[in-house]
This record gives structure tokens, sequence and C-alpha cells, in this order.
């Protein structure tokens, strides 16, 4: 695998959570939770790709169980089209099946009661869509 930092995105029409890996692409934490509709969204992921220079971007694509486009695509191609007007990093679409039930499920887990802060539950789905990117690239080399 090459090394260097990814980042995933788990658009939402509220928030978007926001993970990134170490150089090695080994552990993905959680980053940021960002506001969708924040007039300073574009200056904010500039930042984000300027302090760690991702090699790769990842986002999540909606899909329903059964593997078919789900209702918000469309959205979540519309945010990869957005930050490709702002890297010329690569950006690949990952299922996102199940992340934010997977993301709630571990803070759930872990104590923090989802009420409490859904930020972090973004940020978590933004860490499985990643995990799930890394073990995908780990078995394409």
């Amino acid at each position: 695998m090459q090394r260097g930092r990814r980042i995933a995105f788990d658009y939402g029409d509220v928030r978007i959570g926001v993970a990134i890996c170490d150089a090695d692409g080994i552990l993905a934490t959680p980053l940021t939770t960002l506001r969708s509709a924040d007039k300073k969204l574009k200056n904010k992921i500039l930042e984000i790709f300027q302090e760690f220079e991702p090699i790769k971007i990842y986002v999540g694509r909606p899909s329903n169980m059964d593997g078919s486009s789900g209702s918000a695509v469309g959205k979540a191609l519309e945010f990869r089209d957005f930050l490709l007007t702002l890297t010329n990093s690569p950006i690949e679409l990952i299922d996102e099946r199940l992340s934010t039930v997977s993301g709630a499920r571990s803070l759930r887990d872990s104590g923090v009661r989802s009420k409490e802060s859904k930020s972090r539950i973004d940020e978590a789905a933004a860490v499985a869509i990643l995990e799930f990117a890394l073990s995908i690239e780990e078995n394409r080399t």
C-alpha cells in the first residue's frame, strides 16, 4: 500500500463526518464534523487538505442493503464533485452500508449515547468508511 494519509467523508444533509488515517494506512481515527450548510465549508475542507495532504479521499456512497443505490447517492455524488474542485487527489466512492449503524454501535459500546453526540456518530461513520476503504486497498496489493 502506498504510504500517505487518506481521508474519508460521511456526507449528510446536516453534518459531514470526517476521518483520517496515519501515513501507513493502519489506524483510522475521527477528525471532525463539519456543517453541510456552513458558509465556510469550502475553506474548512481546504484547510484539512492543506494540513494533512491526503493521497486519497473517500466519500461514503449510500447504498440499500441489496446493494442498489440509495436515495441519497445523488447528494454524495454532488459532494464528491465539489471535492474534485478543491483537490487533485483521487476521490473514490465507498459503499457506506451500515457505517452509521456501526458508528453508533461503537460509540454506544464505549458508553456514549447517540442522543448526546450526533456529530460523534458522523465521525465514527466516517471512520467505518475509511476502515472499509483501507481494507479494500490492502487486498488490492
